[in-house]
């Protein structure tokens, strides 16, 4: 393509891009001339903010403009995603999104105010955080395979703790029931660190937490892994088998893990939440980053926009089905 050709073509996509609602920037070869701004609607020093400062830090180094991180908490992750949802769709403001924000609190609400089909253009997946199932070592199953059996023995005396009713922990908990045909009972807690607190004291007997909650107890034997609640065995618990790995007919193709990615407000330009796909994927494959997310129970992934939105919109089928097994309600 000649220059001349470059710059024609560069002029159609703006005039196009402004016609269908973009904000266009005039100049987007350029971008960024400034700080990002990057909303994360998780706590400082939880699991999925740690992974988006990891990759943010890279992407601010390889742009040469600091991408900054802006925690606002509250509503289950739902209002740092309003927030997004409601910024200026011209690059400088990115959000983090998740199974809650994304897929879960969609399904269990009509409240929400965004629409995440409508008010979000989805960047890249980031990662997937698989669940671990793990019991305290007194249990005597030593596979899920044993569990079930042993749960079948019992109908409704071995209890799966969860941090909280419709949380992740409790509808993976829900599938897990319903297609293994075992009778486990629910107890719900307030929040996922008392729950490990009794499961480690065997008041209760199962719990489905994210990998790097329970990496030092699983290294010094106080709780035992029984299976991960991926398609395919987490890197950094390679020895743990997958749930679907059981040889339970039930839990055949059993893949229910969180995640979480990257999204811009709807209407941002499209050459730029390109090069932002660029640039966060760059970063996922350099080895700091990639070497960071394995050591904290994440799963890198860094796909296209157009795999991501086919991605949230498949998640959010999988968690209302989970949804709707479960019973769960806002509460």
């Amino acid at each position: 393509m000649t220059l001349h050709n470059a710059r024609y073509g560069m002029a159609i996509a703006a005039a196009f891009s402004t016609a269908n609602g973009y904000a266009a920037d005039p100049a987007p070869e350029k971008y960024p001339t400034k700080p990002i701004r990057f909303i994360m609607p998780y706590p400082v020093g939880g699991s999925i903010d740690l992974g988006g400062r990891t990759a943010a830090h890279q992407v601010g180094e390889n742009l040469g403009y600091q991408v900054v991180i802006d925690n606002r908490t509250g509503a289950g992750g739902t209002l740092g995603a309003e927030l997004g949802a409601r910024a200026a769709p011209d690059g400088y403001t990115i959000v983090m999104g998740g199974t809650g924000t994304l897929a879960i609190s969609p399904g269990m609400s009509r409240k929400l105010s965004y629409d995440v089909a409508r008010d979000f253009a989805p960047i890249t997946l980031l990662a997937t955080t698989p669940y671990v199932l793990v019991v305290p070592p007194s249990l005597p199953a030593k596979s899920i395979k044993e569990l079930i059996a042993l749960a079948k023995t019992q109908p409704g005396k071995i209890i799966y703790a969860s941090g909280g009713s419709g949380s992740a922990p409790h509808l993976i908990g829900e599938v897990f029931r319903l297609k293994s045909g075992a009778d486990f009972l629910h107890v719900p807690y307030k929040g996922s660190v008392p729950a490990k607190i009794d499961l480690m004291a065997a008041r209760v007997q199962i719990f489905f937490t994210g990998v790097p909650s329970v990496v030092s107890e699983l290294k010094v034997g106080t709780l035992r892994a029984l299976g991960v609640t991926s398609g395919k065995r987490s890197a950094s618990l390679p020895e743990v088998p997958t749930i679907a790995e059981a040889g339970v007919v039930g839990l055949a193709g059993f893949d229910v893990s969180p995640w979480f990615g990257i999204l811009a407000p709807a209407r941002t330009p499209p050459a730029i939440v390109s090069r932002l796909n660029t640039e966060f994927v760059k970063a996922l494959q350099t080895p700091t980053v990639r070497d960071t997310m394995l050591r904290n129970g994440f799963n890198s992934v860094g796909n296209t926009p157009a795999e991501f939105t086919a991605f949230i919109a498949a998640e959010r089928t999988q968690w209302a089905e989970a949804i709707r097994i479960s019973g769960a309600k806002v509460e």
